[in-house]
C-alpha cells in the first residue's frame, strides 16, 4: 500500500484491513456500475454474480512463511497480493475479456498484472483470468493505494475452480494421482461446454436479429403501403375535385 506506512501490531493490522475491505467495497461498486451501464446499452448483462473476500490472518501468515516471509503486516501488504478478493462469475468466455477491459479502462485503476489461465491453464486444469489491480481509497491523512485480486471466470470454470478446491482441501493438497487426471479431464470438457454454449448464444443471438430485421423489413413495407394508399386517394380526390370544378364551368 503506497501512500501511508502502517505500524505493526494489532492497530496497524487493523488500518490495512480497512483499507482492503474499503477497496472491496469500491471495486465492487464499479463492477456493479458498469453492468448496469452493459444492461442499458446491450440489453445483456454479463454477469451472472460477484463475490468478495478478505483472506484470513492464518492463510495470510502461512503464505508468507511459504515464501520465506516473516509474517509482519508490512510483509502482507508487500508480497500478498491477494488479500483482498473479487471474483467476477460470467455466462460466456467471450465477457471475461470484455469485462477485464471495461476495468483496466477505469481512470482511478491501474492494472499491476494480468494472468490468463484460460488460454494458458495451470497443470491441475484450473483457468481464469486474474487481474491484481490497485485502486486509492482516501482516508482523513490521504490516499492510500490498495491492491485487489479480480478474479473472472464462466459458471462452468467456476464450479470445476470450486471442486478442486474442495478435493485438494480434503487431501491436504496433495490428491491420488488418478483423481488429479479426472479433475484435468473434466477441465477440459468444461472448456468444450464453455465453447459450445458461446456458439449457442452466438447463433440465438443471430436467429434474433434476423427476427426483428424481418419485423421491421415489415413495418417498414406496411408504413410504404399505407403511405402509397394515401397518396392514390390524395390524388383521386383531386381529380374528383377538378372534375367537379369543370363540370361547374360548363353548366
Amino acid at each position: 500500500m503506497a501512500g501511508i506506512e502502517f505500524r505493526e501490531g494489532s492497530d496497524g493490522w487493523a488500518s490495512a484491513m480497512l483499507c482492503y475491505n474499503s477497496a472491496l467495497k469500491e471495486v465492487s461498486t464499479k463492477v456493479e456500475i458498469l453492468s448496469e451501464e452493459f444492461k442499458h446499452i446491450h440489453k445483456y448483462n454479463p454477469i451472472e454474480y460477484v463475490k468478495t473476500r478478505i483472506k484470513s490472518a492464518d492463510s495470510i501468515n502461512k503464505k508468507l512463511i511459504r515464501y520465506g516471509y516473516e509474517p509482519t503486516t508490512q510483509n502482507m501488504i508487500m508480497y500478498c497480493n491477494d488479500v483482498a478478493g473479487v471474483r467476477i462469475v460470467c455466462s460466456f468466455t467471450s465477457d471475461i475479456y470484455r469485462l477485464s477491459q471495461m476495468i483496466g479502462k477505469q481512470d482511478d485503476i491501474t492494472v499491476i498484472s494480468v494472468k490468463d489461465y484460460i488460454k494458458n491453464p495451470k497443470e491441475s486444469g484450473y483457468k481464469s483470468y486474474h487481474m491484481i489491480v490497485e485502486i486509492p481509497i482516501y482516508l482523513s491523512s490521504g490516499p492510500v493505494k490498495t491492491k485487489v485480486e479480480i478474479q473472472i471466470r464462466t459458471i462452468a470454470m467456476d464450479f470445476w475452480a470450486s471442486l478442486e478446491h474442495k478435493i485438494f482441501y480434503k487431501f491436504e493438497g496433495s490428491a491420488p494421482t488418478h483423481i488429479s487426471e479426472d479433475l484435468r479431464e473434466c477441465s477440459e470438457i468444461v472448456s468444450m461446454l464453455d465453447a459450445k454454449m458461446l456458439e449457442l448464444n452466438d447463433t440465438i443471438s443471430a436467429a434474433v436479429e434476423e427476427q426483428e430485421r424481418a419485423k421491421r423489413e415489415e413495418r417498414e413495407a406496411q408504413i410504404a403501403e399505407k403511405l402509397h394508399l394515401a397518396s392514390i386517394e390524395k390524388s383521386n380526390q383531386k381529380k374528383a375535385m377538378e372534375n367537379a370544378a369543370s363540370n361547374k364551368k360548363r353548366a
